[in-house]
């Protein structure tokens, strides 16, 4: 049965009125990764095709991306696709299968990186566009929809690199060694976005988020230089609505430390994850930034009560935190997490009654 929305044709929704830290009726939830394998829904849909497959058949991936609303009551659906179809549309060859992401033919030399191509959005990564037209069909007006993309170092990290990685000593060592390569990188990865997020704020999404996954795999001097200056051109670029400009979410893992970086790219949220406490957070970013975050998502796997106190307290800090507050897991939800616990965690927030 589909969970019963207590808002279903609330305008302005509470997820677009938190981005811009308004006052809400009710803390707005939405979970990175809410379409994913811990839904049998999505494994139904999954075990017909490929995950790449998913991500291009926009009938597919819009509908993966309605179920967390129907089924969890969310307030936010994000468009089901991936970040590395980028780098795809550059010119690289992608692999993209649960067991990882791989690019066989990473990038290894200046020339490499001269036969980067900035894609068409609409005609290289058309069927993201058709996909968001498509959801927002099936979605009615119900919530908004989040699309997204990933961080210019993000996305360079990953191409370098061939797949992912814990220390990103390849990556590291082209950028570091070699700025004005790093540069002409970076700059290529920034517009091939600043198109591609352009392309899905006129098919309609509501608000976009940058993942920049790898953020903290860098220190703050180096994030200066190869991140958040990157963040600001994507941001700075994008073609927004005038009246209502349509909110941009920049989060990361392990960014603690730049936190005050992050807040200052131009995006209206930051996403935190669970390593730093909101209310903390909030002092490293400063007032003029709405907080996205930050349950542990291992979190979920707790007994319900245990569970309870924990989400209580993430509600707690937020309130502390001062307005502007989404709450989310401070990373995606995990394969395995029991679904009936991400139920309990959206009617526990949806209960609280933030502070005006």
């Amino acid at each position: 049965m589909p969970a019963t929305r207590d808002t279903p044709r609330a305008m302005p929704h509470r997820f677009l009125e938190a981005c811009r830290r308004r006052p809400v009726d009710k803390t707005p939830i939405w979970l990175m990764r809410q379409a994913g394998r811990y839904l049998p829904e999505y494994r139904a849909v999954r075990a017909k095709v490929s995950f790449l497959e998913l991500c291009k058949t926009p009938d597919l991936a819009a509908e993966v991306t309605v179920q967390p609303v129907d089924i969890l009551g969310v307030d936010a659906a994000i468009l089901f696709s991936d970040i590395l179809v980028v780098p795809e549309a550059m010119g690289m060859q992608l692999i993209l299968e649960d067991e990882g992401p791989q690019f066989p033919a990473p990038l290894r030399a200046r020339s490499d990186i001269e036969k980067l191509r900035i894609p068409d959005a609409e005609q290289d990564l058309g069927f993201v566009m058709e996909a968001i037209r498509r959801t927002l069909k099936r979605l009615d007006g119900r919530v908004p929809l989040i699309g997204f993309c990933g961080g210019p170092w993000t996305l360079a990290a990953y191409m370098i690199e061939g797949k992912t990685s814990r220390s990103f000593e390849k990556a590291k060592a082209m950028i570091f060694g070699d700025e004005e390569l790093a540069h002409l990188l970076l700059g290529k990865i920034t517009d091939a976005l600043i198109g591609y997020l352009n392309a899905q704020l006129a098919a309609g999404a509501h608000a976009v988020q940058i993942f920049d996954s790898w953020a903290g795999a860098l220190g703050p001097e180096d994030y200066a230089r190869f991140g958040a200056p990157y963040l600001a051109r994507v941001i700075g670029g994008l073609k927004r609505n005038p009246r209502e400009a349509q909110p941009v979410i920049v989060f990361g893992v392990e960014t603690g430390e730049i936190l005050a970086q992050l807040a200052a790219t131009g995006a209206e949220v930051v996403g935190v994850d669970w390593r730093v406490p909101l209310d903390e957070a909030r002092g490293r970013v400063g007032p003029g930034v709405a907080l996205q975050g930050n349950l542990d998502p291992a979190t979920l796997f707790l007994p319900l009560p245990k569970q309870e106190k924990r989400v209580a307290r993430v509600l707690e800090l937020a309130n502390l935190a001062g307005p502007g507050h989404i709450f989310n897991l401070g990373h995606g939800v995990l394969v395995g997490t029991p679904v009936e616990n991400v139920k309990a965690l959206v009617r526990q927030v949806h209960a609280y009654t933030p502070a005006r």
